[in-house]
């Protein structure tokens, strides 16, 4: 049996660290030794997560006292602009140390779009451009042997792998793209919001970042390589009454062949992935389909209207679309067998 990759996740006490964690305690071949949170420093994993009580895990400590030379990978589940101050400092004495982020640090290509969209200059500019942005499925080649990994956002993890395919192809109007998507209460993070209590989320739908938020420039950004021209897609998310799960659906115009030739490229782009899988024809999409895994789930409807289609999808955002993704990202660059970890069925009810 092969080593294991002693990892430690920054951010600990978040959704997206807590998942993490869960993840890789199922992965043969991971061995959490750091766990990091500032705010809940000192505490055993437990008491911050009491589902976690019968696991043997490392005490909380803050980033200060982190050892970097005791891990051989670092997940970073911290607030965006955090990770870019860091990576200096764990790249000082140890440059070649993997560090999968999943924060919007090292998205953007462009230091000057992540200032405008994020409200402050970035700080590590010549880091930033040689990160690999791991959408896994589409990033296998520069992953391995990656030093530093962007992990998409949640919402353009569910819109990228629905509508990348049609974009390079010509079968769709890159330029008339809508996404309407909805997400579940975790996808706010954990911290204290007027607007995600139980009384101001529960039995409501809210939209949100209307006409911008923060995941459109990028979705833009790798629509924009595909389809070879400047894109710029209307996208507007949803806050729904559930703890985890996502669902975009996308309104497209087709080319010849209408949604029949999405569906042929949907077919043949994704018949030997592991966890991005095209439905049965007239089956839609349902974030219960995917709870807890790492699953995708795309289908395609001819619209009424004619000359367009209906792409929808559904994922786990906490999965699929971040600790997920973000293991599945580990697992190329460690040259491990990609589902490892992951292969969870999904949860239901």
């Amino acid at each position: 049996m092969e080593k294991a990759v002693k990892i430690g996740v920054l951010g600990a006490s978040g959704y997206t660290g807590a998942d993490l964690v869960r993840l890789a305690l199922g992965h043969p071949l991971v061995e959490v030794t750091l766990l990091t949170a500032n705010t809940h420093a000192g505490k055993r994993y437990a008491d911050v997560f009491p589902h976690m009580f019968a696991e043997n895990l490392p005490e909380l400590i803050r980033i200060e006292e982190a050892d970097w030379g005791t891990v051989d990978a670092i997940f970073c589940g911290l607030p965006h602009g955090t990770t870019q101050d860091l990576l200096s400092v764990i790249r000082k004495e140890h440059p070649d140390l993997p560090i999968i982020d999943l924060s919007a640090d090292f998205r953007l290509g462009d230091p000057a779009t992540y200032a405008a969209w994020y409200g402050r200059p970035h700080t590590a500019e010549a880091a930033q451009g040689g990160a690999v942005y791991g959408l896994t499925e589409f990033a296998r080649d520069a992953l391995r042997g990656a030093k530093l990994i962007a992990c998409p956002g949640c919402y353009p993890t569910a819109v990228l792998l629905a509508l990348l395919p049609l974009a390079g192809p010509g079968v769709i109007d890159a330029t008339d793209i809508v996404v309407d998507a909805k997400s579940g209460v975790s996808g706010a993070g954990r911290g204290l919001k007027e607007n995600t209590l139980f009384c101001e989320s529960g039995e409501g739908l809210s939209p949100y970042g209307v006409a911008r938020h923060r995941h459109m420039p990028e979705i833009e950004q790798e629509l924009s390589k595909a389809a070879g021209q400047p894109v710029t897609i209307s996208f507007t998310p949803h806050l729904i009454p559930m703890s985890r799960g996502e669902l975009v659906t996308c309104y497209v115009k087709t080319a010849e062949n209408g949604a029949k030739a999405l569906r042929t490229v949907f077919e043949a782009r994704y018949a030997d992935e592991p966890f991005v899988h095209l439905l049965p024809e007239g089956t839609a999409p349902r974030t219960q389909m995917v709870r807890g895994s790492n699953h995708c789930v795309i289908n395609v409807f001819e619209d009424r209207i004619p000359g367009r289609a209906i792409v929808i999808a559904a994922i786990d955002n906490l999965v699929k679309g971040s600790s997920g993704q973000a293991l599945q990202n580990f697992n190329v660059v460690f040259g491990f067998e990609e589902t490892i970890g992951l292969a969870q069925t999904a949860l239901f009810p």
